[in-house]
């Protein structure tokens, strides 16, 4: 038996019930992260075989719309579910979900039955994060929680470049098996983190500290789970809502904006080898391919970055890393949409990109769970991300409808990120209003 000291590391202070439930919970969240890079690297070449190449540049934003505003939906539903019925639970049926809707995405006919799909996955994709980060902040020491969960946002990373390896070999065979398309071929591939449900039902405990705070409620008559107690508590109303709007800043400059650089790099890649007498099936082909390419190297920097600030925020503080993360989540995608031009700058300009953009989720992962109290932890977290996603989910649809105001093309697509990458400088200034909780225990009742 380990004897915990103050200078014993974090990991271990862990017992093999918490390294299981914190495997469960990071694998669950790097399934989820797949799920989400699959569909951001066959958005547009499903998009150009279901609606054709010139709609697909207008319509391509709005699939994201959708798949946002389901992935808030299913947040807010999940999360709500999770703190009453239990973090293990819903966190099971969530992953089911959306891998079975992911895998229904291949047999999309046409714009419509695509955002039907999308909207479902989401709608499983969006409880993922509340319940994960809920769980494993329940169940580890305290000691523990904020470097346990930095690295559970940082493996996601793995889920992320693991989508773009697939990505690489679907676009390096020039035939795939059954006729399939290689956006189809994507969403089948996603299908399969619906296997890990097997585990987590079987095995997967809740909480001591949920099971706690459920029979304590039911005692004092609290309610776990609620919004309208969310919403209508001083306290937690405020947490609720300035970390709402923190949150969306982060999640615009990823999901509004940044993960639209494969639409860049298609165009970059596109001029690239045209001028090489590529056509056809050989140029598709190499679009799908460098678009997974661009992936890759943007989540290299991902992890990097998610490693850094998550220390950042153990050591400085996490509202100063949350201030400095969307910063340099700015100044990179304007580095990107203004400065991605030539073919050789994809090697080192979207690993910066990568480690700008998703330094924010780590610190979201650490700070979120010590804002709420257990009865509302995973509601509070859900609440905050997941509105975060209804918001986010407009950056695409004014992007869409910038770009067409501008004429359409690729320079057009650039300014109209570019303008509406100013959001990430509101989340910097609401963080005064919100509480520092570094080496705080976490807030009960």
């Amino acid at each position: 038996m380990t004897t915990i000291t103050p200078n014993t590391p974090w990991w271990r202070t862990l017992t093999k019930e918490h390294w299981f439930v914190f495997t469960i919970a990071s694998l669950a969240w790097l399934f989820d992260c797949l799920d989400q890079q699959l569909f951001n690297l066959a958005r547009d070449g499903a998009m150009e075989g279901l609606v054709g190449p010139v709609a697909a540049k207008i319509k391509g934003p709005y699939t994201t719309s959708v798949f946002l505003l389901g992935w808030a939906t299913g947040g807010l539903i999940f999360g709500a579910l999770g703190d009453r019925y239990g973090r293990a639970k819903v966190l099971t049926g969530s992953i089911l979900l959306y891998s079975l809707c992911t895998g229904l995405s291949c047999l999309s006919t046409g714009f419509f039955d695509f955002c039907v799909y999308r909207f479902l996955t989401g709608v499983g994709v969006g409880g993922v994060f509340g319940l994960a980060v809920a769980l494993v902040a329940d169940t580890v020491p305290d000691k523990a929680r904020a470097p346990a969960l930095g690295m559970l946002q940082s493996l996601s990373t793995l889920g992320n470049i693991t989508a773009a390896l697939l990505g690489m070999g679907i676009g390096a065979v020039a035939v795939l098996p059954l006729g399939l398309k290689p956006w189809q071929a994507m969403f089948l591939i996603g299908a399969l983190p619906a296997f890990l449900c097997v585990f987590v039902m079987g095995r997967l405990k809740e909480p001591q500290k949920w099971i706690d705070a459920r029979d304590a409620g039911a005692l004092k008559g609290v309610k776990l789970g609620s919004y309208a107690v969310l919403l209508r508590h001083p306290k937690w109303k405020r947490h609720a809502w300035y970390g709402l709007i923190a949150c969306s800043a982060g999640i615009i400059g990823l999901w509004g904006i940044g993960n639209f650089h494969p639409t860049i790099v298609g165009s970059i890649v596109e001029t690239h080898f045209k001028s090489l007498q590529l056509t056809g099936a050989e140029l598709a082909s190499k679009k799908a391919l460098w678009r997974s390419v661009g992936l890759l190297l943007q989540n290299v920097g991902a992890f990097v970055g998610m490693m850094t600030f998550a220390h950042l925020a153990q050591t400085k503080g996490r509202k100063f890393a949350f201030a400095l993360a969307l910063l340099v989540s700015f100044l990179s995608t304007l580095l990107v949409f203004k400065g991605l031009r030539e073919f050789s700058q994809i090697f080192w300009m979207l690993p910066i990109m990568g480690f700008g953009q998703l330094s924010v989720f780590a610190v979201f992962a650490i700070y979120l769970p010590e804002l709420f109290p257990t009865s509302l932890r995973s509601t509070g977290v859900s609440f905050c991300y997941n509105v975060g996603r209804i918001l986010a989910a407009t950056a695409p649809f004014t992007i869409s409808k910038i770009t067409a105001s501008l004429g359409g093309d690729i320079e057009s697509f650039r300014t109209a990120g570019v303008w509406v990458s100013l959001v990430l400088l509101l989340g910097i200034a609401v963080l005064p209003l919100l509480p520092e909780t570094k080496d705080q225990p976490l807030p009960e009742e």
